[in-house]
This record gives structure tokens, C-alpha cells and sequence, in this order.
């Protein structure tokens, strides 16, 4: 092996493989490190991928990926504690090219995107753990291994090595997650025959179901639960953050046994057999939790850069396109020749200017409005279920009685200037 390329990527998700990819089509010479066995062997997400950025790197993607179904029907659900109200979209244009989104397993996905860098002329070595980043003089110039004599050298470091990015607290430029700016997600991968799955969702052999859950799923805390829907299996999970479980004296895989055996979620898995558990972190302090992505040889992306949308339940996207956008200033400060931070900030301008940051941005302040008032999950989420539940409920009360006894669910304790103030409150943070 080399010891010197021009880019050593660490972690072989969806961000380092996009990097590695871009980076090694124009010509540079990439290293693409992965602890795991394999690419996807430490991974684990919902199970949605949404197509756009991926369809910018891979055309037609679709054709040659290990896919799942692509979603045509993407619900919201409420759960009270036997109820749920929900709301959605069905687009039979998202089954048909370019694709909105496909269900995915990560494992099967990953290994595939990986090929794609390494088709394009990357290097990809597995089960190798990077213990630091070799500093010298204040730039980032390899990696230290856990293999013999495991220095390696680069022009540029990309650390995609994930939530917890150790490399990234190494080098100084990220503090350790605040627990309420992390989720701990469990997941459970239930088989169940595709003519079942059909039936059971209303859809056909290649249209997928994306619902996520709200409620009761997490015991009105700050998080979300997901079903979705795969050729012959079912993911489903539910996550919330490390402080509520703390706080609240919460096991995950209680959590997720509950969701189970709710009256609206059991009859969907009713007959299937478990395949697989998994359990990731999150990183979900979106905005705020960004902090710095360059320095003198290295830039991170990603996971490791905390860029997810916990809103729109958007991740992948994200880090693919951090990671074409990486790769792409990378190969101009090639051109220059000069890797230092202030050259390397190009790719912290296109953040800036991509969705990626626009949308946290958007979003700076949803995830602690919504984590330091835990009125919104506790306390109107059963109500919106009580309400909708009164107002479908056939008694012989006039509908004007009605009406009024639905405004007092929420007004009756709080009074309408609290409810009017805790709406204002939620409408700034996502505006």
C-alpha cells in the first residue's frame, strides 16, 4: 500500500463512500478506511433513502442498487394509547423514475456504494480502526492505524466516521454531544411475506409505506417511532434522546416492544418473525450542534459534523451531498496545492450555501423548543388524539356542544392564552 495519497477518507457510510467517489473520478488518489468487516456492518437507519443526491453521483441508481421498494405512500401517525390519528400523501409518481425515495437496508446498501468509490479508483481497506490523526506543525497530515506500522499519509484527511467522531474531539473541533442533542434509535428487522405486506398497506409488489410516529411511541417525549416497509420484510423502530431516557428512566427496547404490541401497529406485524436488532446514536441538536468542519488538512462531514434533520427525518441525503461537496473543494485545493484551512473553506462556503445548512438553519431552534417544553408531547399530543376521537364520535350531542367540549380539551386547563403563547412558541422555531 501507498504510504502517501492525496485523501484518506475515515468511515465508509453514505458520506465517506460519496467523498471517496467524487474524489477518485477526477483523478485523485484515495484511501476509503473502514472499521467494520464491512461497509454497513456498524451501521444501521430507518430505512428510507431519498433518491435526489444520490441520483446526482449515480445516475439511474436505481437499475444496479440493492434497493428495497420505493415509497409511494408516506404517512404520519399520533398514537394515543389505543388510538391514532393520521395524515399523509400516496404519489403513484414516486413510483415511477426518477423515484422519490426507496426503503433500503444499510447493510446491502452500503457494501454497494463503497463498490462504487472503489470502481472508480479507490482504495477500500476494512476492518481497520483509525486511533488518530497524525498532526504535524498544526496540520492534519494521516492517520495513525491499528494495523502494523499503520501510519498513513495524505494531503487531506475526511473524517465520516460518524456520530461520535473521536477524530473530530481529537482534533478539538467538536465538544462532546449534549445528551439532549442525541437519540438513542432502536430497531428491529421483522420478516413477513411480501403478499402480507401488500395486502396489509394497501400497495403493490414495488410500491413502498414510510410512516412515522408520533406519541405514545416514545412516552411523550421528544422523538419519533418509523415502520417502513421492505420486499419481504418490515423495519420498525422508535428513538428519543439520551437525556428522556435518562430523565425518565426509559429502556429502548422497552420502548420498542411497547410500539409492538400498541393496537394500531400490532395487526401491521401481526405473524412476523424477527430477523435482526440493531441500535444506533443520532445526532439531533441539528443547527446548533454543527461546529467546525475545516482545518489545516482536514474537513469533516456527515454524521461527524451532526448534519441531520431530525424535523423531515432526513440524514443520508444530507451526508451524501457533504460529501460530494468535500470531494469537490478537495480537488481544487489539488489544483492550488495548498490544503490549508483558509484554502479548504470552500467547502464550508458551499455548506453554507447548500440545502444542508439552509434547512438546519431553518431548524435551529425546533429541537430545543420542542426538548425544553415537554408540554408538546405530554400534554398535546393526547389531546390532539381526545379531540379527533370527540369529533368522530357519534353521541347526539349537537355539533355546536361538540365543538365547544373539543376547545375546552385544550383550553380548559391551560386557558387559551397559554395554548395561544405554547403555539406561537413552536410556530417561531419552525417557521
Amino acid at each position: 500500500m501507498p504510504e502517501k495519497f492525496d485523501v484518506i477518507v475515515v468511515g465508509a457510510g453514505p458520506a465517506g463512500s460519496a467523498c471517496a467517489l467524487v474524489a477518485a473520478r477526477n483523478g485523485l488518489n484515495v484511501l476509503l478506511i473502514e472499521r467494520g468487516e464491512y461497509p454497513g456492518s456498524k451501521n444501521v437507519m430507518g430505512g428510507v433513502l431519498f433518491s435526489k443526491q444520490l441520483r446526482d453521483l449515480v445516475p439511474e441508481f436505481w437499475k444496479e442498487a440493492p434497493l428495497e421498494r420505493p415509497v409511494v405512500d408516506h404517512r404520519y401517525m399520533v398514537l394515543g394509547e389505543k388510538s391514532a390519528v393520521q395524515i399523509g400523501y400516496k404519489g403513484m409518481e414516486w413510483g415511477e423514475e426518477p423515484y422519490n425515495s426507496f426503503t433500503v437496508q444499510r447493510a446491502q446498501f452500503d457494501q454497494w456504494f463503497a463498490k462504487k468509490a472503489v470502481e472508480a479508483g479507490a482504495l477500500l481497506i476494512n476492518e481497520t480502526v483509525v486511533k488518530e490523526c497524525i498532526v504535524e506543525n498544526g496540520k492534519v497530515v494521516g492517520v495513525r492505524t491499528d494495523r502494523p506500522d499503520g501510519d498513513v499519509y495524505a494531503d487531506v484527511v475526511v473524517l465520516a466516521d460518524g456520530v461520535n467522531s473521536l477524530l473530530a474531539k481529537q482534533l478539538g473541533f467538536r465538544k462532546e454531544h449534549a445528551p439532549d442533542h442525541v437519540a438513542l434509535c432502536v430497531m428491529e428487522v421483522i420478516n413477513l411475506p411480501k403478499d402480507k405486506i401488500n395486502d396489509r398497506f394497501n400497495v403493490k409488489e414495488n410500491q413502498g409505506v414510510a410512516i412515522e410516529i408520533f406519541g405514545e411511541s416514545t412516552k411523550g417525549n421528544f422523538g419519533a417511532a418509523f415502520l417502513y416497509t421492505n420486499k419481504d420484510s418490515i423495519n420498525i423502530g422508535v428513538g428519543t434522546t439520551v437525556a428522556a431516557m435518562v430523565k425518565d428512566k426509559l429502556k429502548p427496547y422497552d420502548l420498542l416492544d411497547q410500539l409492538k404490541s400498541h393496537p394500531n401497529i400490532a395487526p401491521l406485524i401481526e405473524g412476523g418473525t424477527s430477523a435482526e436488532y440493531l441500535a444506533h446514536l443520532i445526532p439531533e441538536g441539528g443547527y446548533r450542534s454543527v461546529q467546525k468542519v475545516v482545518g489545516n488538512g482536514v474537513v469533516v462531514i456527515g454524521d461527524a459534523a451532526s448534519m441531520v434533520n431530525a424535523i423531515h427525518g432526513e440524514g443520508s441525503n444530507l451526508a451524501m451531498h457533504s460529501g460530494q461537496l468535500a470531494a469537490e473543494a478537495i480537488v481544487q485545493a489539488k489544483k492550488r496545492g495548498d490544503f490549508s484551512e483558509s484554502s479548504l473553506n470552500a467547502y464550508r462556503d458551499a455548506l453554507n450555501s447548500s440545502f444542508i445548512m439552509k434547512d438546519l438553519e431553518k431548524y435551529k431552534d425546533a429541537p430545543h423548543t420542542l426538548e425544553a417544553n415537554p408540554q408538546y408531547f405530554k400534554e398535546y399530543v393526547p389531546m390532539v388524539t381526545k379531540a379527533v376521537g370527540k369529533f368522530f364520535t357519534v353521541d347526539g350531542t349537537p355539533k355546536r356542544d361538540k365543538q365547544k367540549q373539543i376547545m375546552k380539551i385544550f383550553t380548559g386547563e391551560k386557558g387559551t392564552f397559554k395554548v395561544l403563547t405554547d403555539i406561537y412558541r413552536v410556530w417561531k422555531a419552525v417557521k
